[in-house]
């Protein structure tokens, strides 16, 4: 006979509340290592697939994802002319939020170097990659558009033509992916009116100096598109992916563009580590601090829930000891209540983690070794938490019975 599971039954609704509310503290747990591992996932996601070895960005900034970078588009030809460099890309990124459909669209723009890339590398569960140099999208599935829906930018209509999945940045903002040239024309999109009085501005300056009166064809001039003007460079890119030719020396291509006055030169390893260690640092750390915060909690409140049963049977106990039974048997209850209260929180904590997680607004990323560290974490706990029942069964008096 196994006095722990006739203990159980004859304390059966008590016992199932506490395993509901220890299995939702584990849960707890659970998510937040999901979130945490999801986290670091969601800010590696470009930069483990797009395929860069290289990230150049503008002088003395930390890359396009921690903080603003401005490069010229051109530098991308300089870039292929070195030594080991198999190709160059543009790219772009930053963040934008409209309305769509009476409610608020935030996503993360990212801007592809067409036609070289045309976003093969993304994982496409629906439709294609783009397909031409303008006017087509590949959007998120977290962004909520459909497959062939139109969406309205600035002054131009985007068809979605390929969904991805997972394709998420460090914020929790869905990724779209365009061109570079219509991420650009998304980017600094401004209204007629602005344009207009900023061409204006531009007349009024140069005519009141004495090249703009002396050539009054440069008045002409100043009045058009920005584009038309030799002296204004086009927009800049937020920085250039650097693919090393196979069987070159990547130390030797890092050290040659680091050499350039005017550029950073980042690794995939280093723009890694940029990402965790910095742009996500504090919320990784907060997690982590929450994450031994609700393992203390749980040892502490199994800990109470073991005392508060053993209590609640001290006269049957002084009952087994004035019987006979040895001290093995009274610690064997308890551990093994503890024991079954952890495996039956632990299995309801990843019943009900399987059906709520995917339901969260971010990403909850649960691995294999996330599981059993929580199985082993469950069992020291529980260990732990029997110990200070187990004292104070083994402190109980037989003669106790007789009070």
């Amino acid at each position: 006979m196994n006095l722990a599971i006739k203990d159980i039954r004859h304390n059966a609704g008590r016992f199932t509340l506490t395993t509901a509310g220890i299995g939702l503290l584990l849960m707890i747990v659970l998510g937040m290592a999901g979130i945490y591992r999801g986290m670091i996932d969601d800010a590696l996601v470009v930069v483990d697939h797009i395929g860069a070895d290289l990230w150049v960005v503008q002088h003395g900034t930390r890359g396009p994802f921690a903080e603003i970078s401005r490069l010229p588009a051109n530098l991308e030809y300089r870039l292929r002319a070195v030594p080991g460099v198999a190709d160059a890309r543009a790219f772009v990124s930053h963040n934008v939020q409209r309305e769509h459909h009476g409610q608020p669209l935030r996503m993360n723009v990212h801007g592809l170097s067409w036609p070289e890339d045309k976003g093969e590398w993304v994982n496409l569960i629906a439709g294609r990659p783009l397909g031409q140099a303008h006017y087509e999208m590949i959007a998120d599935a977290s962004l909520g558009l459909a497959l062939g829906e139109k969406l309205e930018l600035g002054k131009d209509v985007y068809t979605v033509v390929g969904v991805t999945r997972g394709m998420v940045s460090s914020g929790g903002d869905g990724i779209a992916f365009f061109t570079t040239q219509d991420a650009l024309a998304i980017q600094f999109d401004l209204p007629g009116e602005a344009i207009r009085l900023e061409r204006t501005a531009r007349v009024q300056r140069a005519g009141g100096q004495d090249l703009g009166q002396v050539q009054p064809l440069l008045l002409e001039r100043g009045g058009g598109a920005s584009k038309q003007l030799p002296a204004l460079g086009s927009p800049m890119v937020s920085a250039i992916t650097v693919r090393v030719a196979p069987g070159a020396d990547p130390a030797a291509v890092t050290a040659t563009i680091a050499a350039w006055p005017d550029v950073t030169v980042y690794s995939r390893a280093g723009q890694s580590e940029l990402l965790v260690h910095g742009m996500i640092d504090k919320a990784r750390r907060q997690i982590g601090l929450f994450l031994v915060l609700l393992a203390i909690i749980s040892t502490i409140i199994m800990a109470l829930i073991l005392y508060t049963l053993t209590l609640d049977k001290l006269h049957d106990i002084a009952m087994l000891k004035l019987l006979g039974a040895r001290n093995s048997m009274i610690v064997g209850l308890i551990f093994q209540q503890a024991l079954l209260l952890g495996a039956l929180g632990f299995g309801l904590a990843w019943y009900l983690g399987d059906w709520v997680f995917p339901r969260f607004p971010r990403r909850v990323l649960i691995t294999r070794e996330d599981v059993w560290s929580l199985a082993l974490g469950v069992a020291i706990i529980s260990v732990l938490a029997s110990l200070l029942g187990i004292w104070k069964a083994l402190r109980v008096e037989p003669n106790k019975v007789l009070s």
